[in-house]
């Protein structure tokens, strides 16, 4: 089961509430209610990783990316202006490595019920904090 911790304000506005259940669809690999959300000619900039394009593409590399489940998501922040959105916070796989992320969404129009044309995402690697030994 994947624990999902969405704050507070991250559903009050239509796209937020759709960036967030988009989220929710990654974190539960649902790659069909993914697909569901983007354009047909969606495009994906994984930074560090490549370009994506195409709705056909895009799904190929969903399902390159499914391995450990993800245990825990974190949404800590989605913002929404126009057409464009964001939202960044924190994933948990089961193998118990951790990602910080930013997705940056470009709509496909201004309407409340556009679906995502184009998504730049960040993705780091979190590393456990250490404590230093005492002198």
């Amino acid at each position: 089961m994947v624990q999902i911790i969405v704050a507070e304000d991250c559903g009050n506005a239509p796209k937020k509430g759709f960036i967030r259940d988009f989220n929710i669809a990654f974190a539960h690999q649902d790659i069909a209610a993914i697909l569901d959300c983007v354009t047909d000619d969606v495009r994906w900039n994984r930074v560090g990783k490549g370009r994506t394009e195409g709705k056909g593409a895009f799904a190929s590399a969903l399902e390159e990316m499914s391995g450990p489940a993800v245990t825990r998501m974190v949404i800590e922040n989605i913002i929404t202006h126009g057409n464009v959105g964001a939202a960044n916070g924190t994933v948990t796989f089961a193998d118990g490595k951790t990602f910080a992320f930013c997705d940056v969404y470009r709509f496909g129009s201004f309407r409340k019920t556009a679906r995502i044309k184009e998504v730049t995402s960040y993705v780091i690697p979190v590393q456990e904090e250490s404590t230093p030994d005492a002198p």
